[in-house]
């Protein structure tokens, strides 16, 4: 028997965590409680969607999910990796959990018409920009919040300790590594015995997916710049024209995923910016390429990183010009989901959702810096959420058109259901790792 101090004393008999959870007695109390807390919880969302951030200038953003948190009775501490939220709640023995939610939004302008849509600006990379949670980050924080708040509703029934944690700039993969960097395993009660996120995606609002080992590639940035010789647009012949070996390599590099990989492996390299000159009748001496590196496997990884480089030095060496400037950089590894961790978390689920919850069968191609936090020895589960109107995906897929996935201007999640579905699980998920107190 341990002995609690709470309005009084009360005894309790702590169970241990193997135990498995009650799903049928505790669904229905999370349902009810996210029901009723749930004008809250849409008002948040709209909130922060009307007002996205860009990455590591999340100041309102984290500040509004700070005194959530303390309203709640967690002990918070903000910027913690420049702007970033932990929240902890000691309730009793037992394991330390990480929940994360990223706190950051998207350069790009909204084109979904929603009433809350948003026309924030900003400025990024020195110039100024729309902004939009056009990856569903406001979705999750209104998620991660709830989860929080149904916890607490529930830690009669429970024993350990939460840390909430509000990353910043998941979008450029820096904010875990900066997080840690600030100690965030050695200034809050150590490492984590276990880590869960989630992230909505394009499905059906409130369907759930889960999937073992990898689930999200690497992802790499990509600079290079060429160097040529700039010269009148009608003089072709006195230039090294930059913009040349720029489309040139542009194409020569896919020759790199299709020649120098196994074809059965993950690998894709994107350039998603070019810029060079400043007139159409000026050749300039310079062009700048941004781009992506996404892989599952190390090997795979190296070959396509020596294959970037080997093409952009030939496509220089052809044109004559000097060799390029690449700069290749780590970005986001791997998340790597525990086998043992997600089976546990798959059966509540099921119990709780029953076919809303089906396993992936494989990875996805996009990139997520929550493998930062389980690479430092955490046993961790990142889950999927889907979050459109399954009207309006049948409507696009009859109508031949491509549903409106993250990061384009039309992703519009459909608030109430994903929102809703997406506390229950993650509440089941949390309390499915604590041990049960029984009165």
């Amino acid at each position: 028997m341990i002995r609690f101090a709470a309005a009084g004393l009360a005894v309790f008999a702590l169970a241990g965590s193997a135990r498995a959870l009650d799903v049928a007695s505790v669904a229905p109390i999370i349902v009810a409680e996210v029901n009723a807390d749930y004008p809250r919880l849409d008002a948040l969302y709209k909130d922060i969607h009307a007002h996205p951030e860009l990455g590591f200038q999340e100041t309102r953003t984290a500040a509004k999910l700070a005194a959530e948190m303390r309203a709640l009775g967690f002990t918070v501490t903000e910027r913690v990796g420049k702007t970033g939220v932990v929240a902890i709640y000691h309730n009793g023995p037992g394991p330390l959990v990480l929940v994360r939610t990223e706190l950051d939004a998207l350069p790009m302008k909204e084109q979904t018409g929603l009433r809350y849509a948003s026309e924030a600006k900003a400025q990024w990379n020195g110039r100024e920009t729309f902004v939009a949670h056009s990856c569903g980050h406001d979705s999750h924080m209104a998620i991660w919040t709830g989860t929080a708040k149904a916890l607490l509703a529930l830690k009669s029934r429970w024993s350990g300790t939460l840390m909430f944690i509000g990353q910043p700039s998941e979008e450029s993969v820096g904010g875990a590594k900066a997080m840690l960097a600030d100690g965030l395993y050695t200034r809050f009660g150590g490492k984590p015995d276990y880590a869960f996120a989630l992230h909505v995606g394009p499905g059906p609002a409130g369907e759930i997916s889960y999937k073992a080992g990898p689930i999200s590639s690497t992802s790499d940035s990509l600079e290079i710049t060429f160097l040529g010789r700039g010269s009148h647009g009608s003089m072709p012949a006195q230039s090294i024209d930059p913009v040349v070996m720029a489309a040139r390599f542009v194409e020569d590099v896919q020759s790199v995923i299709s020649r120098e990989k196994d074809p059965a492996a993950f690998g894709v390299v994107t350039v998603g910016a070019i810029e060079a000159g400043s007139a159409g009748n000026i050749i300039p001496d310079r062009a700048e390429l941004k781009g992506t590196i996404r892989t599952y496997d190390e090997t795979v990884r190296q070959r396509i990183h020596d294959g970037v480089r080997r093409t952009a030095l030939g496509v220089a060496a052809i044109s004559g010009a000097p060799a390029p400037e690449v700069q290749i950089e780590a970005g986001g590894m791997a998340v790597i989901n525990d086998p043992a961790l997600t089976a546990r978390t798959a059966t509540v689920l099921k119990a709780a959702f029953g076919e809303r919850v089906h396993e992936e069968t494989r990875a996805g191609s996009a990139s997520e810096d929550f493998s930062e936090f389980v690479n430092a020895g955490v046993p961790g589960t990142f889950l999927s959420l889907g979050a459109l109107d399954p009207a309006l995906i049948a409507a696009d897929k009859a109508k031949g058109e491509p549903v409106p996935t993250n990061h384009s201007p039309f992703f519009a999640p459909l608030p109430e259901p994903t929102i809703k579905a997406g506390v229950e699980a993650m509440t089941l998920t949390v309390m499915n790792v604590m041990p049960r107190r029984t009165s």
